[in-house]
């Protein structure tokens, strides 16, 4: 029998949100995986799995039962000639990443961390950008799924296609992901340009922007009207990076970190740094070539607070107009760089963010200097306010302050995955506080 940890103190990535489960469990089979449920539902506890913790929310919190798939890790099985891998539930995408690349394949597009678990990062709904993509959950051809009951279920779009569906994007409710099928691509490199642009004219040419990149996407600096912008595309042309900054030299990070710091005593400092910190990073034009995954992901810097939500694609422009107009009759409210907006199209999963709609994500941030919490409540309202008047659906993984109805009202299919999460769990073992918010 496979034994629990006592004391054991989970905390999120950004230290924004942590728990201290009864057991902690990290089983290495999935027998175990059953004897953890069996012995839940025997004592009548409550069971969460965690992957790799980077959700900035309570989404895994639990005083109940932990379980981390971290054993269950490798790949299974590879179909070369429909381009698929299987694999455990537990597998991080840096280590998919490479296992691809060994033998000749690429996920066709991941977001913008890798130290994440397979079955977490589509569970969360977790996207990045290109409008002839989806959220990272499309890629998933199938899946197996323990329930409270210990059943394992095949999942695809031919077998239990309703709870398929709904697992896609499963926020940990329904029961344990197993295993996950993939479809891949093969293996390819992306010209990432990065060019500067006012978000103004950026804004204007939206449409254009769109069509010109397959993985466009650009960054906007609240407090001033500018952004960077990066086009993303499949290439033949051989690796070449440059330096960043942030990212390469540590200077540049702890210079920002130490700035962002000082700017909690002296807020006036805020829009200055923004812009220094464009000019000194983001203003040229650079043009890189990269493997795919290291063209994806995206430098998150340090500890922070992270709201993303997602909108119907046309209504980018006048929402971003409207949040910088409010920053601008607003000067004592204070937004750090970069707001994120990124693009995915419509599917069909139950949760999804994007489900029957294409879809831009605004995606704003506050970081936590030192671990310093800064001032964010008028900024986080304002945003949502209009994010919610605009037919806005909150990225699962990230804060937000919507309850059950809001859901109901967001989601079309929300009632769909409550019945299906009723059936497959119909004591709640799979439930939490962050769950029975949304459910209840």
């Amino acid at each position: 029998m496979v034994q629990g940890i006592e004391g054991y103190k989970f905390w999120n990535w950004a230290e924004t949100y942590a728990c201290q489960p009864e057991l902690y469990f990290e089983p290495s089979s999935v027998e175990e995986v059953r004897q953890i449920l069996e012995l839940a539902k025997k004592r009548s506890k409550r069971v969460k799995i965690v992957g790799c913790g980077h959700s900035p929310s309570d989404i895994v919190c639990t005083d109940g039962y932990l379980i981390r798939l971290n054993h269950l890790n490798k790949m299974q099985k590879v179909d070369k000639e429909k381009l698929q891998v299987t694999v455990e539930a537990g597998m991080k995408l840096t280590d998919l990443n490479e296992e691809l690349a060994s033998i000749g394949l690429a996920l066709s597009n991941i977001g913008a961390v890798s130290d994440v678990s397979v079955a977490g990062v589509i569970g969360t709904g977790t996207h990045n950008t290109g409008i002839k993509h989806g959220i990272l959950a499309t890629q998933v051809v199938s899946l197996t799924l323990m329930t409270a009951a210990g059943e394992v279920l095949e999942c695809s779009e031919s077998v239990n296609r309703e709870i398929f569906q709904a697992a896609r994007v499963h926020l940990g409710a329904l029961g344990v992901v197993l295993t996950v099928t993939i479809q891949c691509a093969s293996a390819f490199h992306v010209e990432v340009q990065q060019f500067p642009q006012t978000l103004t004219e950026v804004l204007n040419d939206l449409d254009n922007h769109l069509q010109r990149s397959e993985y466009f996407r650009f960054l906007w600096f609240p407090h001033t009207d500018k952004t960077a912008v990066f086009y993303g595309d499949h290439t033949d042309k051989p690796i070449k990076t440059t330096s960043n900054w942030l990212k390469d030299y540590a200077i540049g990070y702890y210079l920002l970190e130490l700035l962002l710091w000082i700017s909690t005593f002296f807020p006036r400092m805020l829009p200055w740094i923004n812009r220094f910190f464009y000019w000194l990073v983001y203003s040229a034009k650079v043009t890189q070539v990269k493997r795919s995954d290291k063209a994806f992901n995206f430098e998150c810097l340090f500890k922070q607070h992270v709201s993303d939500w997602a909108v119907p694609i046309e209504k980018t422009g006048a929402l971003l107009r409207q949040l910088k107009e409010w920053l601008d009759r607003n000067p004592k409210v204070r937004a750090h760089f970069p707001v994120e907006i990124r693009f995915a199209r419509a599917d069909e999963i139950f949760l999804s963010p994007c489900y029957k709609q294409d879809s831009c994500f605004i995606n704003i941030i506050m970081y936590r200097p030192y671990g310093k919490e800064v001032p964010r409540k008028r900024y986080w309202a304002k945003y949502e306010e209009i994010m919610r008047k605009n037919g806005g659906r909150p990225h699962w993984a990230k804060a937000n302050s919507c309850v059950h109805k809001d859901f109901e009202e967001m989601y079309p299919a929300f009632q769909n995955f409550c019945s299906i999460r009723e059936k497959l769990d119909p004591s709640g073992m799979f439930l939490n506080n962050f769950l029975e918010k949304a459910f209840f």
